[in-house]
């Protein structure tokens, strides 16, 4: 038995020392692979972080559709139940219109997006011959598809930039200027203008710098000429961004105005001419709302946190909303607005909440519950090129948004 055991034994043994070499020398050959490793390692460790345009488009897009696979009229009708319901359903009747009628443009649909729209380098043009844009030294411009061409004419006449991050979830504002030492003027604008050419060259700022904002720029779904009051896309970060800058003395609430560039058929104009003679026939069928609409609008009752624009620019013609009839601005941000859902998807929001808890010595009130609305899902290759471009459209309508009431409504 010994015998047999020890036979075992050695020839075990005599195994591992054939095997042996071939082991160590395949480790051997190794290691110059991991010495390169460990080096490269090293030097990335060494050398100054770069911006990652393939990693920042990636999370971009990702973030974009993440929540949105589709946009049918039962999700519409559920987020029509937790948020004011006379927006979704001008939303939903001016999305639809933009892109039956082939005047939406990339990206599209245009559903749950602020809408780009044939003739949006025209209206951006006409928005820049106003003495306001003139004479502005620091314009805030949205960050979406149809302001593009805003930003370009802003860094492209020696002004300053400010645009924030998408949704503001990776950060809060950057500044461009063109033919500075840090965008040297050989840069391409146009380079510039993208998301992504905004984290690339922008110079980020915090919550506590000093700057003064003369002019803001936002996109809108639709406006009342009357009233001032916008329709955005539902998330409310053009508000969100007002409030912020307002509280920080960044912006004076009182004096600073608001424009919005959109598509003449985006603009109300009484029911005369479609998307609009549609929804006011619904409209007047379906009766008086208790949410601030009448017979003559489909605009019902802004709540403390909207932002009602100053100035319509369309490819045809710019329209000033009338003083005696214009919406007053908020300032400063209304927390108990503001969803634990929402502060949670922004973190320079929680630190701003902080920090005025921390300088008033008490809490800051929370608002409501809310479900947050699906954002859009992006169509690389878009849908057709043709549709017509912006129609000349009267100052008519006899938009009302008065009303201040309590709640989100987005």
């Amino acid at each position: 038995m010994m015998h047999h055991q020890l036979t075992v034994a050695l020839a075990a043994a005599a195994a591992v020392i054939f095997l042996l070499p071939i082991t160590s020398s395949a480790f051997t050959a190794s290691l110059p692979r991991s010495r390169s490793r460990l080096s490269s390692r090293l030097a990335d460790a060494s050398s100054p972080p770069s911006f990652d345009e393939k990693a920042f488009e990636t999370d971009r897009l990702a973030k974009d559709a993440q929540a949105m696979n589709e946009m049918s009229e039962v999700a519409t009708q559920e987020f029509a139940k937790l948020r004011t319901p006379w927006k979704w359903r001008i939303r939903k009747c001016v999305w639809d219109y933009l892109e039956e009628k082939n005047i939406a443009q990339f990206p599209r649909p245009v559903h749950h997006r602020i809408p780009n729209f044939m003739g949006a380098d025209e209206a951006a043009e006409n928005l820049a011959s106003l003495p306001e844009f003139q004479a502005a030294n620091m314009v805030k411009v949205n960050p979406d598809t149809p302001q593009r061409r805003v930003r370009h004419l802003v860094l492209e006449n020696d002004k300053t930039l400010l645009t924030p991050q998408p949704r503001l979830r990776t950060g809060f504002f950057q500044t461009l200027k063109h033919g500075t030492d840090a965008i040297p003027s050989h840069t391409p604008i146009e380079s510039l203008t993208s998301s992504k050419g905004a984290a690339k060259y922008g110079t980020p700022i915090t919550l506590y710098e000093k700057y003064t904002v003369d002019l803001v720029v936002v996109g809108s779904t639709a406006v009342c000429p009357k009233t001032g009051a916008r329709v955005g896309k539902g998330e409310g970060f053009a508000e969100l961004e007002w409030g912020i800058l307002s509280q920080q003395g960044n912006l004076d609430a009182s004096k600073v105005l608001v424009v919005t560039t959109v598509h003449d058929s985006q603009v109300f104009d009484g029911g005369v001419e479609e998307p609009w003679k549609s929804l006011m026939e619904q409209h007047e069928k379906d009766g008086v709302d208790d949410d601030g609409t009448n017979s003559q609008t489909p605009f019902g009752s802004l709540t403390q946190h909207d932002v009602p624009v100053d100035i319509i620019v369309t490819p045809t013609q710019i329209i000033r909303v009338p003083d005696e009839t214009k919406l007053p601005k908020p300032s400063g941000v209304y927390w108990d607005l503001l969803s634990p859902q929402k502060l949670a998807q922004i973190r320079v929001l929680q630190e701003l909440k902080k920090r005025t808890e921390e300088n008033l010595g008490e809490s800051l009130p929370s608002g409501p519950d809310e479900v947050l609305p699906p954002t859009a899902s992006r169509n690389r290759k878009g849908r057709g090129g043709g549709g017509r471009g912006g129609r000349g459209r009267g100052r008519g309508g006899r938009g009302r948004g008065s009303g201040r009431g309590r709640g989100r409504s987005v």
